[in-house]
Parts: structure tokens; sequence; C-alpha cells
């Protein structure tokens, strides 16, 4: 009877386990995965590019990987991390942001650089945030009818956060196909996630480098390395490569490995 009971327990653990790794629908344009301690989370190739983002623009702003988790954990709760266009009421976008409670236009809020950026305008606001529970600080912010609902995504938040703010290297990675993609509008985006970077590249190689210095190169650059690999659909990247690891496209399973050609101060990527 005891054995019967702690196969049944183990059963239902496991099932857990799969439904927490597995609870987004995978689409066919590719798919990524974090992988951070015991932790691994998969994810869509949209999902990929919004997390990103935010993480992007938490380093921008100087804000702590805790932000970058919180906003992770909201979208997922919100809008599954995509950029709908429609939800209860009014509600719209990433996080489910009201134009009939002062969050912007309906235009606004659809544009994922504004609607993060006023999530986060939101959440500096609120006092002790980077001590709160996690599900308590999205809850300041959204003020939702299901206030302890953040708290399902935690785990998964902490493991995109770690790993696309650039504190767990090598741990975002994605299997994508970027052959209908495009570079044209990838400086123009970069300058709107990151504030400005300055990408030096040869157009008839494809060959790009982005250059980096100051404090905290090794996380900074693997927070940019990763934003590309999560951005690789969209813009046609197919391999991007720093301090001595190397990510390619179209692996069957995604990953980075070692390379002697990679530098621990510039990020390079390759396009088309």
């Amino acid at each position: 009877m005891r054995w019967i009971v702690a196969t049944v327990v183990s059963t239902v653990v496991l099932v857990l386990v799969v439904l927490t790794i597995f609870e987004h629908e995978i689409d066919g344009s590719g798919w990524c995965v974090a992988r951070v301690g015991d932790t691994v989370v998969e994810v869509d190739v949209e999902q990929a590019k919004w997390a990103s983002l935010m993480a992007a623009m938490a380093h921008e702003r100087g804000l702590p990987p805790r932000a970058t988790t919180i906003a992770i954990a909201t979208a997922y709760q919100e809008s599954k991390i995509r950029n709908i266009d429609y939800g209860d009421r009014d509600s719209l976008g990433l996080f489910q942001q009201r134009p009939s409670q002062g969050w912007g236009t309906v235009e606004q809020i659809l544009d994922p650089v504004y609607a993060i950026g006023r999530f986060y305008d939101a959440l500096v606001r609120v006092e002790g945030y980077t001590s709160m529970e996690i599900t308590d600080a999205a809850q300041a912010v959204q003020r939702s009818a299901f206030p302890t609902a953040y708290a399902n995504h935690e785990a998964n938040a902490r493991a995109l956060a770690s790993a696309l703010r650039g504190h767990s290297p090598a741990a975002f990675a994605c299997a994508t196909d970027p052959s209908g993609g495009s570079p044209q509008g990838l400086d123009a985006y970069l300058d709107r996630a990151w504030g400005g970077v300055r990408v030096d590249g040869d157009p008839e190689s494809g060959r790009h480098a982005i250059a980096l210095s100051g404090d905290d190169v090794d996380v900074r650059g693997w927070a940019l390395a990763q934003f590309l690999v999560a951005n690789s659909t969209e813009f046609a990247i197919t391999e991007v490569s720093f301090d001595d690891m190397r990510w390619e496209s179209g692996q069957s399973e995604p990953g980075w490995e070692p390379t002697e050609e990679a530098d621990s101060a510039i990020v390079r990527f390759r396009v088309g």
C-alpha cells in the first residue's frame, strides 16, 4: 500500500512538472527554452520576443532583475506573454492595460515598448517592491480580481529573467528557422529596446558585432546575446557568439556550444 501511494504521488508530481514546463502552446515558427538550475521553461518565438524586450528595457533603465521577473510573471497571467488586442472590457496588450483606467490610448497600449515602459513606471512607484513577494508587487500594479494568480508563474518568470538579463550565461536558446525573416529594422529595434546600441558590420557577409565597454560587460554581453537569439526568427539571425560560446539556428535541440572564435567583450552575430 505504501508503494502504491508513493507511486501515485510521484506520478502526480511528474504531471504537475510537465504541465508547468509545457503550459504554453509552441507554434510552428520555432521555440525557445530557458534552463536555469532545475527549472526548464519552453516558450514560442512571440513569447520569447516580449520577454526579452522586458529584460532589455529593465536593464537599460537600471532596474534589478526582480523587476523583470515581476513583469514577465504579470504578462504570463494577463496575456500568456502575447500582445493581444482583446481582453476583459477594454483591456489590451501584454499586461491587459485599460485605456479607461489611464494607461494610454489603444494604439499606445498595443505598442509593447510603450506598454512595458508604463508597467515599469508604475512598478517603481510601489514602495519596497524589490523585497515584496512577486505576486504582491504585480498586484500592486495591476489591481487584479485574482491577486494571488501571479504566483503561479513565478518559477518560470525567474528563469526567463535570469537568462535574459544575462545572469545565467548560455541558458537561453532557440530552435528557429530565420529564412523567412529580415534584418531590416533590427538596428531601430535595438535602439528602442536598449536605448542605443552601436552595431558594426559587413552587409555582404552578414557578419555584425557589438563592442562592449564599462562595468558588467559579461552580464550585458550575455543579455544582448540572448536577446538576439530570442529575436532570431524575425530578424533572420543565424548565429550569435559571445564569451567562448556560440548559438546557431536550425538546431533540433537548442543550446550553446563552445567555440574559440568568440570574444568576451564583443557580441558577434550573423544574419541571412
